[in-house]
């Protein structure tokens, strides 16, 4: 009776042991093969035959569905320009030119890798709904308060984190080849609420 409760216990420890380890890397870590653009992160990996199970488990962990890289290239920002975590509670620009791709977005993700709920339903603007400057360029205002123009609501309480994901679809043959050469929006902190 005592070896067959111990063998139990062993058994206990071990699912929990594996299970937790196994949450913790593929909620605590970076994607593999990781190239950084600023405070925008893609991988390599994401959408082909040589992501591992751990990519594989984390791709499907934040929900993104993902095609090859020749199709559409993912980045990922959770901080701003400065290596600070996005904010619920603040406002921030994020500024830039037409990306190379057929068509391309940012949207805004919570802590849970769901669209953020908000009375406006606004989650995200692309090269075919963003109202630019007279130069060509955009910015997007992503906040609590609303903008004149080119809003995602940040929604939530003033602690909640969020993330930024760009999707370029139909990528250009550089854009493919050497993902860390674009110029990726820039994401700049204006103000914060107390």
């Amino acid at each position: 009776m005592k070896l067959a409760l111990k063998l139990v216990a062993v058994v206990v420890v071990a699912l929990i042991l594996g299970a937790g380890s196994a949450l913790f890397v593929i909620r605590g870590f970076g994607l593999g093969g990781d190239i950084a653009v600023g405070p925008w992160v893609t991988s390599l990996t994401i959408g082909s035959t040589q992501a591992d199970p751990y990519t594989r488990a984390r791709v499907a962990v934040a929900g993104l569905l993902a095609l090859n890289r020749d199709e559409t290239i993912y980045f990922t920002a959770a901080d701003d320009d400065d290596g600070e975590a996005l904010r619920s509670g603040c406002t921030y620009k994020v500024t830039g030119s037409d990306l190379p791709a057929r068509w391309w977005s940012v949207t805004l993700y919570g802590e849970d890798h769901y669209l953020v709920s908000n009375p406006k339903n606004l989650y995200s603007y692309g090269g075919d709904s963003v109202v630019r400057e007279e130069d060509g360029s955009f910015v997007i205002s992503v906040g609590p308060e609303e903008a004149d123009r080119n809003w995602i609501p940040t929604g939530g309480q003033t602690g909640d984190t969020f993330s930024l994901t760009l999707r370029l679809y139909n990528p250009e043959p550089d854009a493919v080849r050497d993902p860390s050469a674009i110029a990726l929006p820039r994401i700049a902190k204006e103000t914060c609420q107390s």
